[in-house]
């Protein structure tokens, strides 16, 4: 597909992202958390998907998918590259999610379409994005302090929250991926914090995607 087919499949994606609270379950009882890398120099693409039991955060159980990659890097785009093999990972699950964490933006994207918002719109679940880095958009400067939080605009438009989770550390970029608003993103994020930098859906999303030493020792997870 042509850069133009995809800039227009995602305006109109876009438009059908739903930016307020629209939670089947409220509070979840089960919220996931997804990662997407790439192996074999970008030839295989890799999803993890973990499922934490809510509000202990406690994995649950977690999903790994491995297919080929379907379409080059394209900066902008990455959201088609990423949600074929998140798709796979989301079949394999025993149970589905009341929330989904993503790594990546939602709305916070020039086309308001990261991952987050494409693949929470694919499954028409509540998703937030928590990216790491800013795509778009302009902030003020934001106070050293944990906690502190500032807009993130684009045209006179809040894409995202700007927030610090935790001191010395660079912040997190929170935006409403699908059925959920802006402001509750922050929230559940905030929930779902246990001291480290990245809230424990994609902390563990990315622990299990990566096969850090804590995930090994629980690897009797069922699957």
């Amino acid at each position: 597909m042509e850069l133009g087919a995809l800039r227009a499949k995602q305006l109109e994606l876009a438009s059908s992202v739903i930016r307020e609270d629209r939670f089947d379950t409220d509070p979840p009882r089960l919220i996931a958390g997804a990662d997407v890398g790439f192996e074999q120099g970008g030839e295989v693409t890799r999803a993890a998907i973990v499922l934490l039991k809510y509000p202990e955060l406690t994995l649950m159980e977690y999903q790994i998918a491995r297919i080929p990659t379907t379409m080059p890097y394209i900066p902008g785009f990455l959201s088609f590259r990423e949600y074929p093999a998140l798709l796979r990972a989301w079949e394999q699950l025993s149970h589905k999610p009341d929330l989904i964490f993503v790594d990546g933006h939602g709305i916070s994207h020039p086309r308001r379409l990261g991952v987050a918002s494409h693949f929470g719109l694919l499954v028409d679940t509540p998703t937030i994005g928590v990216a790491k880095k800013r795509l778009c958009g302009k902030f003020d400067d934001l106070p050293d302090a944990p906690g502190e939080a500032v807009p993130l605009l684009d045209k006179g438009e809040q894409l995202a929250w700007v927030w610090r989770s935790k001191k010395r550390c660079n912040p997190l970029f929170i935006s409403t991926g699908h059925r959920v608003g802006l402001d509750t993103s922050l929230s559940w994020v905030q929930r779902c914090m246990k001291g480290y930098r990245l809230p424990e859906p994609t902390r563990w999303a990315d622990a299990v995607a990566s096969g850090r030493p804590a995930f090994m020792r629980l690897a009797e997870i069922p699957r």
